[in-house]
């Protein structure tokens, strides 16, 4: 078997497995949505609670985003990291959270923004939770 051959067999290989673990995935995924749909159907009060304090808590935290990304570069996070102020020290807080400016290979501002937003969400949405559950009791 040539290099060429051995080189297809590798691709084809490499192909076989990322379709078995997309496979899986999706299977898991579609197991995992159909008990959250069957949840929020038993609990229709409590689905709608639990995702306004989801969607408001992801809102303050996109509201508040620059301001936590200029906190974060304040604190040192980042190559400029407490040296700059305002919208300079907000964008490189933002990209510092978001692994680092485009240009560096990071996700920059936009994924440090979407950091912060899906945090402030999950957090809302884990608050709400447990006072739902200790409501329940």
């Amino acid at each position: 078997m040539g290099w060429y051959e051995s080189l297809v067999d590798s691709i084809e290989s490499v192909g076989r497995g990322i379709d078995r673990a997309v496979t899986g995935t999706i299977d898991v995924v579609g197991g995992g949505l159909d008990s959250a749909i069957d949840t929020v159907k038993e609990n229709p009060g409590k689905s709608a609670f639990f995702a306004a304090a989801a969607v408001a808590t992801g809102g303050v935290a996109l509201a508040a985003a620059p301001a936590i990304g200029a906190a974060a570069s304040a604190a040192g996070l980042g190559v400029a990291g407490g040296t700059l102020s305002g919208a300079a020290a907000s964008s490189a807080g933002l990209a510092a959270i978001g692994g680092g400016s485009l240009a560096s290979g990071g996700g920059g501002m936009l994924l440090g923004t979407q950091i912060i937003t899906a945090t402030g969400a999950a957090g809302g949405a884990a608050v709400s939770g447990s006072f739902l559950k200790m409501q329940s009791k």
